[in-house]
C-alpha cells in the first residue's frame, strides 16, 4: 500500500516532469498535463460528501463507458479548485501557464432528474455557477495565462438530444457564469470542444459540427480550442467557423490528432494550419491538440514519449507555417 507522503511524490514528479518536456518543445504556453486531477471532469467534487456512484453514462463507440457521480444532497460545494494545480505547476515552470478548468455544464450532470429533497435545481445551479466563477476567477487571479473551459458535453448532447434544446440549455448555464467576468477577462478565457478522446475513442464524433458550431460560438469567450485534425472534411468546419467567428475572438485549430498513434510530421503540422488560414484571418489563428491524451488519468493507451514528439511536431508546424504567412520585408 502507497502511503500518501509517497504519492505526493510522484505527483509532484509527474508534474515537474511534464513541465520540463513540456518547455523542450517550445511551446510559448505550456499546461502541467492535469497530472494530478483524478479526471478533468470530476477534480472538483473529489472528497465531497453527498455523492452516490450511480449518475449519467458516458458511452464510447468502442464499447467502453465512463460514469459521473450523483448528487444526493446539498449545498453543492467544490472541494477543489484549479488554482490549487496551477499553483503547484508554477513552482516548476519557466513560461506562462494555460489552466484547465471543468463546465458549470458538465457539472450540472451531477444533479438527478427526479431532483432532490429539499435542495431545489434552482438552488443547486445558483450555487454551481458561483462555484464554477470562482474557479476561473482563481485561476485568472495568480496569473494563469488563459483558462480553458473544457465542454467536451456539447457535442456528446446533440447525440443525447438532437433538438438541439439540451445543448442550447449548456450553453446558456455556461454564458450565465462567463457574463459574471468583465470583456477583459474573457479574452483570456476559452472554451474547447470535441468529440470526446478515452482509451484511443470517442463519444460523439459522428455528431456534424455544423449541428454544434452555431450554438456553440454564441458563448462569450475570446478563445475557441476546437478539434479539428480529425475531422473528415476540416476546410468545411472551418468555414462554418467563419462565419461565426466575432471580431476579438481567436480560433485555436487542432493540428494534432492524439488518438492517432502515428506522430505528425511538422510539414504536416504546417499544411494543416495554412489551410485553416485560407478560412481564418492570420491575427485570429492559433494552434493547438485536438483533445488531452490523458483525460481521465489514462496513461496506458498513449506513451508520454509520443504525446511530446506530437506536441513538439505542432510548435515546429506552427513555426514553419507562420514563416509563410509572415509578409516578407
Amino acid at each position: 500500500m502507497i502511503s500518501d507522503d509517497e504519492l505526493e511524490a510522484l505527483y509532484s514528479e509527474a508534474v515537474k516532469d511534464t513541465i520540463a518536456r513540456f518547455e523542450q518543445t517550445g511551446s510559448s504556453v505550456i499546461t502541467d498535463g492535469e497530472q494530478r486531477k483524478p479526471s478533468f471532469a470530476t477534480y472538483p467534487i473529489a472528497g465531497l460528501a453527498g455523492l452516490a456512484a450511480d449518475g449519467a453514462v458516458i458511452p464510447f463507440a468502442d464499447g467502453h463507458t465512463r460514469q459521473l457521480p450523483r448528487l444526493t444532497e446539498g449545498p453543492f460545494r467544490y472541494q477543489t479548485f484549479a488554482a490549487s494545480y496551477l499553483a503547484d505547476a508554477q513552482r516548476y515552470a519557466t513560461k506562462p501557464v494555460k489552466q484547465a478548468v471543468i463546465s458549470a455544464s458538465a457539472m450540472s450532470l451531477l444533479y438527478p432528474a427526479d431532483g432532490i429533497e429539499g435542495y431545489p435545481r434552482e438552488a443547486f445551479l445558483a450555487d454551481l455557477v458561483t462555484e464554477a466563477e470562482t474557479d476561473i476567477r482563481r485561476s485568472l487571479e495568480l496569473g494563469a495565462d488563459s483558462v480553458q473551459i473544457d465542454f467536451t458535453e456539447a457535442r456528446l448532447s446533440l447525440k443525447l438530444d438532437p433538438s438541439g434544446g439540451l445543448l442550447q440549455n449548456l450553453v446558456d448555464l455556461n454564458n450565465t457564469v462567463l457574463r459574471r467576468f468583465d470583456d477583459e477577462e474573457r479574452q483570456r478565457i476559452g472554451v474547447h470542444s470535441c468529440p470526446g478522446g478515452d482509451h484511443d475513442s470517442t463519444h460523439s464524433a459522428d455528431i456534424d459540427y455544423a449541428e454544434l458550431l452555431p450554438t456553440l460560438m454564441q458563448l462569450d469567450v475570446g478563445r475557441f480550442y476546437l478539434q479539428i485534425a480529425s475531422e473528415q472534411n476540416p476546410g468545411r468546419v472551418l468555414e462554418i467557423v467563419k462565419e461565426h467567428l466575432r471580431p476579438g475572438q481567436r480560433i485555436f485549430v487542432g493540428v494534432i490528432d492524439p488518438i492517432d498513434p502515428v506522430i505528425e510530421t511538422p510539414e504536416q503540422v504546417r499544411d494543416r494550419v495554412l489551410d485553416a488560414a485560407e478560412h481564418i484571418p492570420i491575427e485570429q489563428l492559433g494552434t493547438t491538440d485536438d483533445c488531452g491524451f490523458s483525460p481521465f488519468a489514462d496513461d496506458t493507451s498513449t506513451a508520454r514519449d509520443t504525446a511530446f514528439a506530437k506536441i513538439e511536431a505542432r510548435v515546429k508546424g506552427t513555426q514553419l507555417a507562420a514563416q509563410d504567412l509572415t509578409p516578407s520585408p
